[in-house]
Formats: structure tokens, sequence, C-alpha cells
């Protein structure tokens, strides 16, 4: 599942939070991890004089090194490396990932400003849109319960979804972690001179079937314990609502879903949840058809 893990740090406390999730998934995967500063040259409008380009290397090793001791006393030997490119940071990470087949990104969501700066949001929003591979991430207040109990996995019958939820049950098979399953009935497209009743009730038989067919495939895995739901409400607030009344360790989602009557999944959903969620949020999506 994770055979090498790719760490984007800056040495912030998000990036420390981050690579620990990343050496905890690397024990449990037997997995390599690296770790990466990006010390991007295209980016300051007056360029860098040598001393503010050596200072920004400087706390780059800084960065990456410390990813690295603490791996080290986990008993895994990172990978590190500073990066100096012009492309903007995600595309570099992205291209990093490519370079060495990384099987998922585990970052933080926010970052230093200045000289230091990396982590900045919209370099995660960047990668979260364009990465084919997973990707974990986590901010300052992240709670990491590891190993993981219980795992939550929105579903709405999409293709994103049901990626989620192949990756959710795997991560649960190797940790021995519960899967909770939960459809949103997103209460916000009921608008216009609809009938309520009638779209409300369309939209909570369509959560009943994409529950109904995201158990089954639980079921048949080795996952003991499986828990269905469905609530009505905004769906990222819902979703992290229920994580925080059910204990929740980690939330495993799509990054987009269905349009129209079914839709409870969209990009802005899991970027509402990764902003909110108190857990690691762990986002994928679909294999492109063909």
């Amino acid at each position: 599942m994770y055979d090498r893990i790719l760490v984007p740090t800056d040495g912030s406390e998000p990036a420390a939070v981050a690579g620990d999730m990343a050496i905890a998934l690397a024990e449990a995967f037997e997995a390599d991890v690296h770790a990466v500063f990006v010390q991007e040259t295209g980016g300051w409008p007056f360029g860098l004089s040598e001393e503010e380009t050596a200072e920004l290397r400087r706390l780059g090793e800084e960065a990456v090194a410390a990813v690295a001791d603490r791996a080290a006393e986990a008993g895994i030997e990172a990978t590190t490396a500073v990066l100096e490119d012009s492309d903007p940071i995600h595309e570099t990470v992205l291209a990093y990932a490519d370079e060495h087949d990384i099987d998922a990104i585990v970052i933080g969501t926010r970052g230093r400003s200045g000289v230091g700066r990396m982590l900045v949001g919209s370099v995660t929003e960047q990668l979260l849109r364009e990465s084919t591979i997973p990707v974990v991430t986590a901010h300052e207040e992240t709670t990491v319960q590891w190993p993981f109990e219980g795992i939550l996995v929105p579903v709405d019958g999409s293709a994103t979804a049901h990626a989620a939820l192949s990756e959710a049950i795997e991560l649960a098979e190797r940790i021995d972690a519960a899967v909770h399953l939960l459809h949103v009935v997103d209460t916000g497209l009921v608008t216009g001179d609809v009938d309520g009743g009638m779209v409300l009730e369309a939209l909570e038989e369509a959560g009943e079937q994409a529950l109904d067919i995201a158990s089954d495939r639980v079921e048949q895995s080795a996952v003991t314990t499986v828990e269905s739901s469905i609530v009505s409400g905004p769906p990222s607030h819902a979703i992290c609502a229920y994580a925080d009344e059910h204990g929740i360790d980690a939330i495993v989602m799509g990054t987009h879903g269905r349009t129209g009557i079914e839709r409870v999944l969209l990009g802005s959903v899991s970027e509402g949840v990764i902003r909110r969620s108190e857990v690691p949020v762990f986002t994928t999506k679909a294999e492109p058809d063909g």
C-alpha cells in the first residue's frame, strides 16, 4: 500500500505533526520515508541575496534533518533532500514524488512566513487538486492517535468515494481499525420551488443505497467492525461533527463526487473537512478510466 512516503517540510509545527504521521505510517507499512524542503527560487519579487539563499538552505537542511532524526528514533532511515527550483512548490513536490515512485504525500496545512516560508495553504490545496496519489494532511492542532482505532469514510456512491473506501479498508486491515461509513444528505440542495420533501426522500434513498454497497465491500474484507450512518446538514460540518462525536482517529475521503441530486463530496467539501478536522485526513482520487 505505502512503500515510499514523502514529507514536504519547512520545520514548522504543522510540518512536524505531518512528519510524525508519516513516520507512524512508515512503521506500520515498513515503508521508506523521504523528507524534502523546497528552496523556491522564483517566488521572491526582488530575488534573494547570497546570504539569504544560504540562510534558506540552512533552514531547509535543519528541517529535513529533524524529520530524519525522528525517523531514526523509530528505526527508519529517511532520505532527505533540499530542492532548489524556480517552479511553484507543489509542482516541485509532485515531480519529486513521480521521480521516486512515492505512494503517499503527508503534509502540514500551514507554515511559516518570510524567509522560512514553504507550506502555505495554497500549496496544500494545489497538491490536493493535482496529486494522483493519496495526500494526508495535518495541522498544528491535529491530534494523531496511533494506531488508529476508528476510520471514517464519507460515501456518496461516486468513483472517488469508492477509491477512498479501498484506501480505508487496506489501512484498517493493516492496523486492525474499525471503519465507519457516513452519508451526508446535503440539505443545501433543497432550494427554490421544488418539493423539498420529495427531494430529501430521494437524497436519503440514494444515501442508503451508497451505504449498503459500501457496507457490503467492507464486510467482504478482513475488517471486523463496520458502522453505517446517514445524517443531514452541510457536508463538511457534518463529517467533522461525526468524527468528533464518535472518537474517529482519521478520515479517508475522495476529493470529488457526483453532481446533481446525488452530489455530496465535492472538492470544496474535502477542503472544508481538512480545515476543520482535528484528526488526519487522507484524500484520494479515482483511477482514471482506461
